[in-house]
């Protein structure tokens, strides 16, 4: 991305949100400035890290644009100022990249995410098909497990709201899903078009953290998913909130936040899953106490049945953040 590509070459707006990022948004930037045959569009939004991030970015991107330039081939800073939460961030960066109407792909990617050179070119110029697309769903493998697939698209339990990533722990050469049997995209590594954005609006930011980018799914109308089979990404979950990664548990901030969102969600969409969704709270809460996880277990029941977080759950939050979550 250092010289401008060729006019041919598709376009792709990238949003990247960063918050506490600055172990892993170096090597993701890194990633996308090896990108061949695509003309990319990134904007980075720096949801008020209290870290060294931005200070990382700066070094990292030599010819960095400022917030007024976000849209232009390259990458832009936009330094949100407060941190309003993922679907907040993803928003701000959506409107200055959605201004620029030779964009017609916008990529949500996360900072510890690293991409292979060829990864953005597929997902630019990837056909859905006559009836077009909503989301463009593709492969992301655990980045410290590269052999094993983290989801191919997710699907949704309307019983208890509880998500499933498809083909998870399948080895990273399995088959594709069938995309009619996907249900959302995973807002670690997703594609939306501009006519999903159009019809659905931007992403709900109430929810803070988690079900954003299933919400936002479900907002689709009758614009399909696609399935791009020739791009992967590599992931390395739970690098700033400590959401759950292979052969671990997810952290109380995690466990309260996916939680809360998975309550919020059921009431909006599947309120008939609520009694399900207690059920399935109590039972795993059992578990994680019975495990010795005593603390994630309290978060997870104080997420779901709507009580405030625990306190050092609250302590790690901005004030600007206690706002947004009402507390």
């Amino acid at each position: 991305m250092a010289e401008p590509h060729p006019a041919t070459d598709p376009a792709l707006g990238v949003v990247i949100v960063t918050y506490r990022s600055s172990d892993v948004i170096a090597a993701c930037i890194a990633s996308l400035r090896a990108a061949t045959g695509v003309a990319l569009h990134v904007v980075v939004v720096d949801n008020a890290s209290p870290d060294d991030t931005v200070e990382v970015i700066r070094a990292a991107v030599p010819d960095l644009m400022g917030a007024a330039e976000a849209g232009q081939e390259g990458i832009a800073l936009i330094e949100a100022g407060a941190n309003g939460g993922f679907a907040a961030g993803v928003n701000l960066g959506l409107a200055r990249l959605a201004a620029n109407p030779a964009l017609d792909r916008f990529w949500l990617l996360n900072p510890d995410c690293v991409v292979l050179p060829e990864t953005p070119a597929a997902l630019a110029s990837h056909d859905p098909g006559p009836r077009g697309a909503a989301m463009i769903a593709h492969r992301v493998v655990y980045g410290d497990a590269p052999d094993t697939i983290q989801i191919d698209g997710g699907v949704i339990d309307r019983r208890t709201g509880i998500t499933h990533n498809l083909n998870q722990f399948a080895p990273a050469d399995s088959p594709a899903p069938d995309p009619e049997h996907i249900d959302f995209v995973t807002g670690a590594s997703l594609v939306a078009t501009r006519a999903h954005l159009e019809r659905a609006g931007p992403l709900t930011e109430d929810y803070f953290l988690y079900y954003e980018e299933v919400d936002w799914a479900l907002r689709r109308g009758n614009l399909p998913i696609s399935y791009c089979a020739g791009a992967i990404v590599h992931h390395v979950a739970g690098t700033a909130i400590g959401s759950q990664r292979m052969g671990s548990v997810a952290s109380p901030f995690s466990q309260y936040f996916k939680h809360r969102a998975r309550a919020m969600f059921l009431r909006r969409h599947f309120p008939a899953g609520l009694i399900g969704g207690a059920a399935w709270s109590l039972a795993k809460a059992a578990q994680l106490r019975a495990q010795g996880h005593g603390a994630e277990a309290a978060a997870l029941l104080r997420g779901f049945f709507g009580m405030a977080p625990p306190d050092p759950v609250l302590a790690a939050l901005s004030p600007e953040a206690r706002a947004k979550i009402g507390r």
